[in-house]
């Protein structure tokens, strides 16, 4: 019996439990995946969720500008920026200021890029702060 046709040498047939009673390197049982989730959790703070979020917020709000005219959705790109202007100065203090200095960066600039989209449209920008 050559590597590539038994469970027993380990080759490249070899399957999860069902197979000779082994799961498959790299392959963790629930309880260890169960166990390793919530030592990331442990470790997990609340300001890094909070900065990727914004990063998924900015991602999400300049796509929406950046849509063709009539695929735009100025009105979520507003609410992106509305949010990011609310969770920026919340990160202050608890992030290294080189990174609330480029959120803030980020928001000016979706600011500008925003006012173009709607002047594009012919209309007028919504002031900022009103929700």
């Amino acid at each position: 019996m050559s590597e590539a046709e038994g469970p027993e040498t380990g080759g490249p047939e070899t399957g999860g439990p069902e197979t000779g009673g082994r799961e498959a390197e790299g392959q963790l049982s629930d309880a260890e995946l169960q166990e390793r989730l919530e030592q990331e959790l442990k470790r997990l703070k609340v300001s890094d969720v909070l900065l990727q979020s914004c990063y998924t917020i900015s991602s999400l709000g300049y796509g929406k500008m950046a849509a063709p005219p009539e695929e735009r959705d100025l009105e979520q790109a507003r609410l992106a920026i509305e949010a990011l202007r609310a969770l920026t100065p919340l990160l202050e203090g608890t992030l290294p200021a080189e990174l609330t200095r480029d959120l803030s960066q980020v928001t000016a600039n979706m600011q500008l890029a925003y006012a173009k989209a709607v002047s594009e449209q012919g209309g007028e920008p919504k002031p900022d702060g009103d929700g």
